[in-house]
């Protein structure tokens, strides 16, 4: 196999994200519903014979410019040197997530390097070994390498899938962008109590409670960037229901029906009203769309 195209890199939803305790490392432990989304990443990856691994960028020129050592490269040298390869790669990455958004969007594109390239490589890893490298990357990396919305746990690598119909949300990113220590360390960050488990209730009580919840990290996220307390307002005078995703700026709200006039209107409102504010209407995904590229 020469080359791998069009391979998908969802972004994810945090439902709600609960932060629990913290780790004698620093490290905080967090409760989460993740679930994928329609909206996302693309990338090429071409087989390379000399071993190098090259990332070419294919979004526009006037984007914001990926660092030269991003997760997708970090990636392809980690699985190389885990795997022994001598293969190499160039990596086209089509870059359609905003950064600094809570959408993971550069875990995910990280997880699709290590799924496409344990194919073209021919290296046969299975998804526990390959979660276990994202790890080394990132705490999000191990939900992108799995199998669709899961309960996490941890720091976010202890996954628990979960059954979660498709469903719309419209998702507003505003212009500014969040450095996650910096939420963390706010004294405005909330706690809550770890979620009881109930045996033959659990997917259940995590699908069905999850609008009652919260972000732990929205008053700290807020109190750092005005715009998001804006796009929530905006979100919930529609919607009647808002809230931010994973450390921010990227808020959400659950939507109606496919043949809702509001959700349509959100593309205009938000392009419209706020013109450097980036707005998607789109559906969660019940499975990761390369899931079955991996063996359990």
């Amino acid at each position: 196999m020469h080359a791998l195209y069009d391979l998908p890199a969802p972004a994810k939803l945090n439902l709600y994200l609960h932060v629990v305790g913290k780790r004698p490392d620093g490290y905080h432990l967090l409760e989460s519903l993740f679930v994928p989304i329609d909206w996302g990443d693309s990338l090429h990856l071409v087989r390379r014979t000399d071993g190098r691994i090259v990332r070419h960028d294919l979004h526009p020129a006037t984007a914001e410019p990926l660092p030269a050592d991003d997760l997708c490269t970090r990636a392809a040298r980690l699985l190389q040197k885990a795997s022994g390869s001598t293969a190499g790669v160039d990596i086209h990455l089509h870059k359609r997530l905003p950064s600094g958004a809570g959408l993971g969007g550069g875990s995910s594109d990280a997880a699709t390097v290590l799924i496409g390239l344990n194919r073209l490589w021919n290296l046969h890893l299975s998804r526990a070994q390959l979660m276990a490298l994202g790890l080394q990357l990132g705490a999000d990396l191990p939900f992108f390498l799995g199998t669709g919305p899961a309960f996490a746990q941890g720091i976010g690598e202890n996954l628990r899938a979960v059954a979660f119909p498709a469903t719309r949300f419209a998702v507003i990113k505003p212009r500014q962008s969040l450095p996650t220590r910096a939420i963390f360390s706010s004294p405005l960050l909330q706690t809550s109590k770890s979620q009881a488990i109930v045996a033959g209730s659990f997917a259940d009580n995590i699908v069905l409670d999850w609008k009652a919840k919260r972000n732990d990290l929205q008053a700290s996220a807020s109190a750092q960037c005005a715009e998001i307390d804006d796009a929530l307002q905006c979100l919930f005078s529609r919607f009647g229901n808002s809230r931010m995703t994973g450390s921010g700026s990227a808020v959400f709200a659950e939507v109606g029906s496919d043949d809702s006039p509001m959700a349509t209107e959100l593309v205009d409102f938000g392009i419209g009203m706020h013109h450097q504010w980036e707005g998607r209407v789109c559906r969660s995904l019940e499975s990761l769309p390369l899931a079955p590229w991996l063996k359990d």
